[in-house]
Formats: C-alpha cells, structure tokens, sequence
C-alpha cells in the first residue's frame, strides 16, 4: 500500500495510521496476550504514532505484517527501557506509603515550642560559632564563601557548623525529654 503526500484544501485522513484504525482490535488483543491491561492503550497509541511518522517511508507490501511487526518492535523497545531504567523496582505513589502529615493544633504548637528551644540555643552560642552557622544554614551561604567573609579557614567554618548543631541538637533533645508524656487509660 502507497500513500501519497496530499496538498490542497482536502482533509481525508490518509497514511499508514489512518490505514491501520481496522486493526485496532487485532492490536488491542495481540497486547493483551503480551502486557498488563493498564498499558494496552499506550502501546497502541505508540504504534499508531509511529506508523503515523513513517509517512514518506514508501510502500508497504503486507500492511498487515507491518503493523504487528511494528507492534512486536514497540514491546521490545519498551521492555529495553524498562530494564534499563529498572521499572521493576519502582513502587507507586500511594497514601498508605506516603501519609499526609496534617498540622493539628498540637503538632503546631510542639513545632513553636521546638523552635523556641532552637532560638534560645541559637542565642546562647558564642558570636563566631553562630555567625558561622547562620552563614552556612541560613544564608546558604558555601563553607569557602563564610569563611572569606570571618576571615578563617573552611576547616574552622566546618567546626563551628558541627558545634552549633550538636548544641542545638542537645537543647531540642533535652527539651523533648523534660515535656511531660500524655498517656491516656483505656477503661
């Protein structure tokens, strides 16, 4: 089968895509034999897109042929991509794996109350440790960058860094240690 380029105001639809819309059921069984249900309508679509491309590609003698070994190609080349991009490990996105973390008025509350203790921390910290850390992490500004502007080394910028976290770190520890636990009976 031939078709030619067309010109001018007739809108027919034409070419090897156009051509194949009879063996869609064919197509949509051939895949169901071959793949999971979900990506039937995919791979047809991939075949008929690249039937649709070949346009200019010149005769074809058994259309038939063609189009399932152009199926058979679309299958190999999405089973290389698959294996190449490891799809077999991937896990799909779902609530159960994934929780919506809601702001309820106590967790908004505990959120205020950590970053008060971390302020306090903050506050507490001698003047170089918390220039450097507020450069570094609040700025974002790079190790190299901080320790231009402190006039030390990036070595001294890192130890400050460390230092600051680490005393942050104990505050929030001890605060969450002093709060009381709420436990409630079951009776």
């Amino acid at each position: 089968m031939s078709w030619p380029e067309r010109s001018g105001a007739r809108s027919e639809p034409e070419g090897l895509a156009y051509a194949s819309l009879p063996y869609q059921q064919a197509l949509r069984a051939f895949f169901r034999r071959r793949t999971d249900g979900h990506e039937i309508d995919d791979l047809i679509q991939e075949v008929l897109l690249r039937l649709h491309n070949r346009r200019r590609g010149g005769e074809v003698a058994n259309l038939s042929s063609f189009i399932f070994q152009t199926a058979t190609n679309v299958l190999l080349d999405r089973r290389r991509r698959d294996t190449v991009r490891r799809r077999g490990a991937h896990c799909e996105l779902e609530e159960i794996h994934h929780p919506l973390d809601e702001l309820s008025p106590d967790r908004i509350l505990q959120a205020k109350q950590e970053a008060s203790v971390a302020m306090e921390a903050l506050a507490a910290l001698p003047p170089r440790t918390r220039a450097a850390f507020m450069l570094v992490r609040f700025e974002g500004m790079s190790y190299k960058g901080a320790a231009a502007q402190l006039g030390v080394s990036v070595s001294a910028v890192e130890k400050h860094v460390t230092k600051a976290l680490r005393i942050i770190s104990i505050r929030l520890q001890e605060s969450d240690e002093r709060q009381p636990t709420t436990k409630r009976s079951f009776r």
